[in-house]
């Protein structure tokens, strides 16, 4: 991940200073040159294609994985490409490839520092909040043969330069990437937070109510593994298609209900500044 500029972090500097709106949303901007975005950026997707394949997309039942695959913005790639490396540590080690007809301003892709790694280069400008960072890594849950995402973190309330999204390729060969294909996924981060946290570790004491929680999930977890197993002699279809749908429902063990569970997150996209 590379960024630059001044390191002057008044909020004057900021374009978004001051646009919070009254019912507390955040503006989040990507500032482009042209008439049109070069890139286009959509809310992060629910769903992967290696998780509906999965027998029955069983991994559809784990909510986790599900509410990261939708946890910030995706941005495309604006034509396809292949990339390939020859091993060696030099720039042109690694090759981009576009088909010929590709215009000039949509070939993003680039090799930029050697080593096989592929940088993807783009003059828009993504701006977060004042005391706001961007978090910027690959397509969440989205594993890629041969190449792995690099992540960031970017300070974007201040800094008046692009940033690159890069990734490096795991062994010599070549990748391909698709045009609309998500190269980077963009989360907002406060700037901070994360080190005001004070981590602990604690013991689990017995008669508490956590402890009593655990041990009701530990029963029922036993419960399911047994009926797996019974489901091998018997084909009992109650076991087979069983999953945990306590945490789906935002039920502990024990019946207690989260008042704050979420089971999808609903991003805004991207819309036209009308008075840009």
């Amino acid at each position: 991940m590379e960024s630059a500029g001044s390191h002057d972090a008044e909020p004057s500097t900021c374009p978004l200073a001051g646009l919070a709106a009254a019912d507390g949303t955040l503006p989040l901007a990507s500032f482009h040159r042209n008439e049109e975005p070069l890139v286009k950026i959509v809310p992060a997707t629910r769903w992967r294609d290696w998780m509906n394949d999965t027998t029955e997309r069983f991994a559809n039942r784990c909510l986790p994985l599900l509410m990261a695959n939708q946890a910030g913005w995706m941005l495309l790639n604006p034509a396809p490409f292949e990339a390939t490396w020859d091993g060696g540590d030099s720039k042109g080690s690694l090759t981009i490839a576009y088909p010929d007809e590709t215009p000039e301003e949509r070939q993003v892709a680039v090799s930029h520092f050697g080593f096989g790694i592929v940088t993807f280069v783009f003059q828009d400008m993504l701006s977060t909040p004042p005391g706001y960072n961007l978090f910027a890594r690959g397509p969440t849950n989205s594993p890629k043969d041969g190449i792995c995402a690099l992540d960031g973190l970017v300070e974007t309330d201040w800094s008046a330069a692009p940033f690159t999204m890069n990734w490096k390729l795991t062994r010599p060969g070549t990748v391909a990437f698709a045009e609309d294909e998500p190269f980077c996924q963009i989360i907002p981060q406060r700037r901070g937070e994360l080190e005001s946290f004070r981590p602990q570790f604690r013991r689990l004491r017995a008669g508490t109510p956590l402890s009593r929680r655990v041990a009701a999930w530990t029963t029922a977890r036993l419960m399911v593994q047994l009926g797996k197993q019974s489901t091998k002699s018997s084909g009992n279809e109650k076991w087979r298609r069983f999953w945990f749908e306590d945490y789906f429902k935002g039920h502990s063990p024990t019946g207690e209900t989260s008042d704050e569970h979420q089971t999808t997150l609903r991003l805004a996209s991207f819309e036209r500044d009308p008075d840009a």
